[in-house]
């Protein structure tokens, strides 16, 4: 569904509301009080407390703000507990587990840490020993308190069973390359990763892949399980057409993806979201990370003359 292009008027903290044609579904836009050099990847709603949680790529930090935008703050100042450029994050009780990783290829590092929302303290921290060049993004955890990660750069997913310190290589193949966004379902049967060959299901337990990824479904960066389907953020594609926020409808057992449909459209002001968190039925991302004006190799801004200030939209999925 091909949506109006966002309403573009000066806001103050106060909600915007847009309206998507052929939809009767709408969407705030709330405009978020940080330093316009944040450039935020990862993303994270406290469902008790309802704030939001947002890292840094260029500060090597955490802050966060009530949903509405209020009373902004710095979670976790740079680099503190060796925080790297921050990657995914999830909330799960009252612990945000963050990843973060270098941004140059040499002498490359990953870290995830776990830190208390309540207080902010650390409660435990992994890395990886590993030579070969490897590049932590996104995470889920089970009901069990699993903790399951991609690597963005290998064949691997790794696991981490808490309160265990040990982090072990949970797949190694290339049925799951490159894989980014990761979720898991409700039953904690089944994770979905979006890997470079597409959604690909796999069985819990077994460790086994039991659907056959497809093309179509490429390109996908966030990735939430919710109410028996899949959302995901589409980023990957230079046909900016084909990028966009999309629900993928899954079978009655979880394990195949039906067919896809395109629910927002990334118009010119979604300046490359990356991923999204879900509460009480709406859907919550930044709209523009502005990733465009950020040189990963420096780790400097671009253009400082293009900064704006960060944009989070609150879509309606129920």
């Amino acid at each position: 569904m091909k949506s109006t292009p966002v309403i573009s008027i000066p806001v103050f903290s106060i909600l915007v509301f847009v309206l998507f044609s052929c939809s009767d579904q709408k969407a705030e836009l709330i405009e978020l009080p940080f330093a316009k050099d944040l450039f935020p990847e990862g993303i994270a709603i406290d469902s008790r407390t309802k704030k939001v949680y947002l890292n840094s790529l260029k500060n090597k930090e955490i802050v966060n703000s009530a949903i509405n935008g209020k009373s902004p703050q710095n979670f976790l100042e740079t680099g503190k507990y060796n925080y790297l450029a921050g990657f995914g994050m999830t909330i799960k009780g009252d612990t945000l587990y963050a990843l973060g990783n270098s941004l140059t290829t040499d002498q490359n590092a990953s870290i995830l840490l776990l830190l208390q929302l309540s207080t902010g303290d650390m409660i435990d921290s992994y890395s990886i020993a590993d030579s070969n060049f490897q590049y932590l993004n996104d995470l889920a955890v089970s009901s069990n308190n699993e903790i399951f990660i991609t690597d963005s750069e290998s064949n691997k997913i790794y696991k981490i069973q808490r309160p265990n310190k040990t982090i072990e290589v949970y797949i190694d193949s290339e049925e799951v390359s490159n894989s980014n966004g990761i979720t898991i379902s409700d039953t904690n049967d089944y994770l979905y990763l979006a890997s470079i060959n597409g959604i690909c299901v796999i069985d819990r337990i077994s460790k086994k892949l039991i659907n056959q990824p497809k093309e179509a479904y490429l390109g996908i960066d966030g990735l939430k399980f919710y109410q028996n389907d899949l959302y995901g953020i589409v980023n990957g594609w230079r046909d900016n057409s084909r990028n966009g926020l999309f629900k993928f409808e899954l079978n009655n057992a979880g394990t195949e993806v039906l067919g896809s449909e395109k629910i927002i459209e990334f118009t010119e002001d979604f300046r490359t979201p990356t991923t999204f968190d879900i509460l009480d039925g709406h859907l919550y991302f930044i709209i523009n990370t502005q990733l465009d004006n950020f040189d990963t190799n420096t780790q400097e801004v671009i253009d400082l003359k293009k900064l704006e200030s960060y944009k989070m939209m609150k879509f309606s999925i129920m």
